[in-house]
């Protein structure tokens, strides 16, 4: 049995009782965080919304991604324009998902927008992204109205891409599929850090597989540690920022476990919901300490930010049970 296509569209089935990440731009702000000289991490302050990045060198800036509305977008530019007297040059899109997307229409037309090949062929269908993004707007759906161009990237890379802003080189990476078959990873070699988008979150917080499963996701994350054995600090695309190689050996010790388990409920016949009840839970009791402590310094009322956050992980655990079941049952009955 094959475990390693990847469907064309995500997956919209959702588990009975799904909530799923707050994607609402309402009450976001982004607080930065100076990670070296010219090196800043736009954060949400609600996690999961959107974070965000600004990388400035010599002679331009970069910005990490774009927002979920247009007005997302003006205030990323704000506040992008408030660090540095340096031109805004190229937006980087770490996904073709809307929330990091639909606010590219926004920038000038002179700021050049770069992502991988496979997320520029994904981006087609704007109607169909509008409405799978709003099943998450949490009653602002109205808000997506706005949104009315999906303005595409204007260079596209297969795997490996460099942005020199003059004295500072801006890695681009596609090590493969993940949360979506197109993820881009940008990394700034002398802070040491990467925006990881829906790839990689802070270890302890469940990923959220759409498009693709656990072996794919393995390779590329393999691929992603041996590429960047100096990584530090990874700011994702929602949630704290987090260390980079912990986050990514807890991603791959999740990863195939969830692969072992699903895999083995397939081959053994077991219906889904047998396989929810056989699959471990890394969240049936609490949060992992570290992502505790991590969003223990959000401005916000600690009780309910924490039991969101476990709510939303056991949520998104079993969605990636539900994602790899279908997967992996599909994959069956053609070899049957």
């Amino acid at each position: 049995m094959s475990t390693s296509r990847i469907p064309e569209r995500e997956i919209a089935e959702r588990p009975e009782g799904y909530g799923g990440p707050n994607l609402s731009p309402v009450g976001l702000e982004l607080v930065p965080h100076e990670l070296a000289q010219g090196v800043w991490a736009l954060m949400a302050n609600l996690a999961p919304k959107d974070n965000n990045g600004v990388v400035a060198g010599r002679d331009a800036a970069l910005v990490i991604d774009a927002g979920i509305t247009p007005d997302v977008s003006v205030k990323i530019q704000a506040t992008a324009a408030g660090f540095t007297d340096q031109p805004l040059r190229y937006l980087v899109n770490t996904t073709y998902h809307g929330d990091h997307t639909f606010g590219n229409a926004a920038f000038p037309d002179q700021v050049v927008i770069v992502s991988s090949r496979v997320n520029k062929a994904n981006m087609t269908d704007l109607a169909y992204e509008k409405q799978t993004r709003s099943a998450n707007m949490y009653g602002d759906a109205a808000l997506l109205d706005e949104v009315t161009t999906w303005r595409r990237p204007n260079l596209t890379f297969d795997s490996y891409a460099e942005i020199d802003l003059g004295g500072r080189i801006v890695q681009l990476h596609h090590f493969g599929p993940g949360n979506g078959p197109g993820d881009t990873v940008v990394y700034v070699p002398d802070a040491r850090t990467a925006w990881t988008g829906n790839f990689l979150s802070h270890a302890g917080i469940a990923p959220m597989l759409l498009q693709g499963g656990p072996e794919p996701y393995l390779g590329s994350l393999r691929r992603m540690r041996e590429a960047l054995p100096e990584l530090e600090i990874v700011v994702p695309g929602h949630g704290p920022m987090g260390a980079g190689p912990a986050a990514v050996d807890d991603l791959i010790g999740y990863l195939e476990r969830l692969h072992d388990e699903v895999r083995a409920g397939v081959v053994a016949g077991r219906s889904l919901e047998e396989t929810f009840a056989a699959c471990t839970d890394p969240w049936a009791e609490r949060l992992d300490p570290g992502l505790s402590a991590a969003l223990a310094r959000y401005p916000v009322r600690q009780g309910a930010a924490q039991q969101g956050m476990l709510f939303l992980c056991r949520d998104l655990h079993r969605l990636n049970i539900l994602a790899t079941y279908r997967l992996y049952e599909n994959q069956a009955s053609r070899v049957s």
